[in-house]
């Protein structure tokens, strides 16, 4: 097979995006109204005014930023109606008690996972649930998985761990929720505090379990079987409380029972906090550096990803979200000499490839700059 051909089918592939944002009213407070909208890209999340967009399948970014862009409007025009709009940061606004955040509701045969949110809410409390993010899903074409000469799960659980091992990188450049309102720690308390984070969901006060977990990466059906063991020992509820920022997805309902039968669809990367700074909340640029640095982690050589290091990639994840990042070391090296090497070794490998450069240029300089949590703090222009 040609290099040419080999590139093409590299950046084809299949994109999907959820946005989580919440609901608020006129006096910038969560709304207190039921989900307005009947529509299965407008649907919620873990409370009933907290509106997660779904993109549909998409087979470029470009596409799916326009797809959002639509699906954002709709639902904008909608709210006016009513004088609500949406809050678009990742840390929520300012409540009086946990009154104000009623679980999502479904009944009938959806009426379980009204009664998985209680459950979540009774274990975490709900104040953790409002946290939002974007949630970035892509699948590689099968013509270039071909070339890789394995079956299609063991790739994808191959790239798991190397998204799973370098995902600080990603926090590092597009952390962007560093201060919060002080209700989120307490009730009826007031003002406007800097974290100390430059992400808060994606610090050691984020979407955490109560205990670190060690799973089985031996292959997939060792990894899916170490998630059932915490099932079964009721540590977990389900696979969807297994709080790591990158997870493997079947076709079609979201399930292990899925993901054994089907296999692997696509990877989910669950990262990236609602950038104020972008009327969407997110770039563009961003999802194309994902998107490549997808590619590239799936060229990188496997390795055995032991619980020393699962943990190793826990704590650089959460370090990373640190604000003041001038004392955070990854595998001996300063984190800022780490990104640049990392950025640096990805370049090089897209070197031949038109149109990559700017992307992963538009990433240094933003890490050698100024990053986007420094703007917000400073007051930059954002978006509600």
């Amino acid at each position: 097979m040609s290099d040419k051909i080999m590139k093409n089918f590299m950046s084809e592939g299949k994109f999907g995006l959820e946005r989580e944002t919440l609901r608020i009213d006129k006096n910038g407070r969560l709304a207190q109204t039921p989900h307005p909208f009947d529509d299965e890209h407008l649907s919620r999340d873990f409370c009933e005014n907290q509106l997660e967009i779904i993109t549909p399948v998409c087979d470029s970014i470009a596409e799916l930023m326009k797809n959002l862009e639509t699906l954002d409007t709709t639902a904008r025009n909608i709210l006016n109606q009513t004088g609500e709009t949406l809050w678009l940061y990742s840390n929520p606004p300012h409540i009086d008690d946990e009154s104000e955040i009623p679980i999502a509701h479904y009944d009938g045969i959806l009426s379980a996972k009204h009664d998985y949110r209680i459950s979540l809410a009774r274990r975490y409390g709900k104040r953790m649930m409002l946290y939002s993010g974007i949630h970035f899903n892509f699948s590689f074409s099968e013509k270039y998985l071909e070339t890789f000469g394995t079956d299609k799960n063991t790739l994808y659980f191959r790239l798991l761990k190397q998204v799973s091992r370098y995902s600080w990188l990603l926090v590092l450049l597009t952390s962007a929720s560093p201060v919060y309102d002080l209700s989120f720690d307490h009730d009826n308390a007031y003002g406007t505090v800097f974290s100390g984070f430059s992400s808060m969901r994606n610090s050691r006060r984020g979407y955490w379990n109560q205990f670190v977990p060690q799973l089985d990466y031996t292959d997939l059906s060792a990894y899916i079987g170490s998630i059932q063991n915490y099932i079964k020992k009721g540590v977990l509820f389900s696979a969807g409380e297994l709080y790591l920022p990158v997870r493997l997805k079947p076709r079609g309902e979201n399930s292990l029972d899925a993901l054994i039968n089907n296999g692997v669809d696509h990877i989910e990367l669950r990262m990236f906090d609602i950038n104020p700074l972008e009327k969407l909340g997110i770039s563009q640029k961003d999802l194309e550096f994902a998107h490549l640095f997808l590619i590239y982690l799936l060229n990188r050589e496997d390795f055995d990803f032991t619980p020393e290091l699962q943990e190793k990639a826990i704590e650089n994840h959460q370090s990373s979200a640190l604000y003041d990042i001038s004392d955070v070391m990854i595998d001996g090296v300063s984190i800022k000499e780490s990104a640049n090497n990392f950025i640096e070794e990805m370049e090089n490998f897209f070197i031949e490839f038109p149109g990559t450069h700017d992307v992963i240029e538009y990433e240094r300089r933003k890490l050698n700059g100024v990053r986007i949590c420094e703007k917000i703090k400073s007051g930059s222009e954002l978006y509600v």
